[in-house]
């Protein structure tokens, strides 16, 4: 007799706002509008600097303090934001690219596409992600938001592949997409119109939380020197300034804290959307 109303309770559940979702949505929208519109969060200009007031503390006016250079702390790791956040776009598109197309012929088409796909697979991410950018990024004499990018498509994908297959060999299986396929109509049409819609779902949520991995990333691969260049700014090169200098001016490792908040939206938001993909699959 409860069932019924249970499982409408769960649906409920589904689609009403919960924390696990608005609480690290508010957070990622706050800092994907700062790297949209830095204009609205800081009145200052990063190309302003002052050498006189170089590492200065924080104060009323300047909440960050200033940098090695004498510019405004807070208005460079606003505008950080802008390349941090792109590099993380364009690397879970394109990674998220090659998933759909690659994972969803391997589970859809099965057979020899689906050996040559998975086997490819193995070997390629045999490769650490973090290990392959430095191997590729060391010893390229320039390195940009696309090249970094490209750099973290090219290491990243295998992840993204298996679990799209995945989803797409449990969609398949299912009875409508059998129903589809005994009315007559064609493959194409029952991978798009059937498959896909469902398949796509838990690969959201994997690619929000893969997101704020690029993000971590590509921030280590700047600390290290191998990644971002100047005058490009980003919240990796704003800590490498900061390496030598903490002691001295402990204000610079501010840029980690909005780094942090960041990647841990993106990943809660992944998990939760995650969760909630597995819940409608059940």
């Amino acid at each position: 007799m409860n069932a019924v109303p249970s499982a409408v309770r769960g649906v409920r559940g589904l689609r009403r706002p919960r924390a696990d979702v608005a609480v690290p949505g508010a957070v990622l929208a706050l800092v994907v509008a700062m790297a949209l519109v830095p204009g609205a969060f800081t009145r200052g200009d990063p190309e302003r600097c002052s050498l006189s007031r170089a590492l200065e503390g924080p104060s009323w006016g300047h909440p960050f303090g200033f940098s090695l250079f004498g510019c405004d702390y807070w208005t460079d790791t606003v505008y950080a934001a802008r390349t941090s956040m792109a590099i993380a776009a364009l690397t879970v598109v394109g990674t998220a690219l090659i998933a759909v197309v690659l994972g969803s012929l391997a589970g859809f088409l099965r057979g020899w596409v689906d050996v040559l796909v998975s086997r490819a697979t193995d070997v390629w991410a045999a490769m650490p992600l973090l290990l392959g950018g430095i191997v590729v990024l060391s010893a390229l004499q320039v390195r940009g938001v696309l090249s970094v990018s490209l750099v973290l498509v090219l290491f990243g994908w295998p992840a993204m592949v298996r679990l799209q297959r995945a989803s797409v060999l449990q969609i398949a299986s299912r009875d409508h997409v059998t129903a589809a396929r005994a009315l007559g109509a064609s493959p194409a049409r029952v991978l798009v119109r059937h498959v896909l819609p469902s398949a796509l779902r838990p690969l959201l949520g994997y690619a929000s939380a893969y997101a704020g991995r690029v993000i971590g990333i590509e921030a280590t691969l700047t600390y290290v020197g191998v990644g971002l260049q100047q005058p490009t700014l980003s919240w990796g090169l704003l800590l490498l300034q900061a390496q030598n200098r903490l002691a001295a001016a402990p204000h610079l490792l501010l840029p980690a804290a909005l780094l942090l908040l960041a990647v841990g939206s993106l990943v809660l938001l992944g998990q939760a959307l995650s969760r909630r993909a597995a819940g409608r699959a059940m």
